[in-house]
């Protein structure tokens, strides 16, 4: 399906376009920030290009949305006294030559001691993990208990690197979180999660959905947006 363009205001949306026997256009808008748009056999382009702009504000939403959960932190190189953050706070790098690798956080360093065989970069990515997992974990399980009447079950939580996406969830319970997000501070993490647990009460991005996000954090909105600006 070749792509499309579609100009409003200063944004310009890229879609993909099919055709269908049905009565009405279909968008869809998927995390990866792509579009979807799906007509009718007998629609003519400008009344496609009518509906696309009666909808754009909706679509542009949306891609507001899954954009602001994509990873955005820049390279690093793993040098000595280049920063790295975890929990929302800036460390540099001391890097020292030892028999065994570990990492250990001290009066504003994040000192790698790693192998001649072994890389910082290894070393400090297998960290972040081990971080991460233990630290999601505990938000999961506190965040699960604000959920109690919603009788909602994680039934796995996996970390793993993502390119697109601070965190997932299917519809039968898994969670799945960016192991990056250890970097971001903890009420963005708790965002995160709480984001995730609301998909498994509602699906979708509806009114519905946001209700219950701030019914059950009431400032998500200041998290998010620390989420953004921290790890840019």
């Amino acid at each position: 399906m070749p792509n499309h363009k579609l100009k409003f205001g200063s944004a310009t949306v890229t879609y993909s376009l099919s055709f269908k026997e049905r009565k009405t256009l279909g968008i869809k808008v998927f995390p990866d920030c792509s579009v979807h748009v799906i007509s009718p056999l007998q629609a003519s382009s400008e009344e496609i290009n009518t509906k696309l702009k009666e909808r754009a504000p909706w679509i542009l939403k949306q891609l507001n949305e899954f954009l602001s959960y994509h990873p955005l932190t820049p390279p690093r190189k793993y040098f000595a006294g280049e920063t790295h953050l975890y929990l929302g706070k800036q460390y540099k790098l001391k890097l020292e030559i030892s028999d065994t690798n570990q990492v250990k956080l001290k009066s504003g360093y994040l000192i790698i001691y790693h192998k001649d065989d072994s890389t910082p970069k290894e070393v400090l990515n297998d960290w972040y993990k081990i971080k991460a997992t233990d630290y999601f974990s505990k938000t999961l399980g506190a965040s699960l208990s604000l959920f109690s009447k919603y009788s909602i079950k994680v039934t796995t939580l996996r970390v793993r690197k993502m390119s697109k996406r601070w965190g997932s969830c299917t519809t039968d319970g898994k969670i799945i979180l960016n192991t990056e997000l250890i970097k971001a501070p903890k009420g963005s993490i708790e965002y995160v999660v709480i984001h995730e647990l609301c998909h498994l009460v509602h699906h979708n991005h509806t009114k519905a959905f946001y209700d219950l996000q701030k019914s059950i954090m009431p400032d998500w909105k200041k998290w998010k947006e620390r989420l953004e600006q921290s790890m840019t």
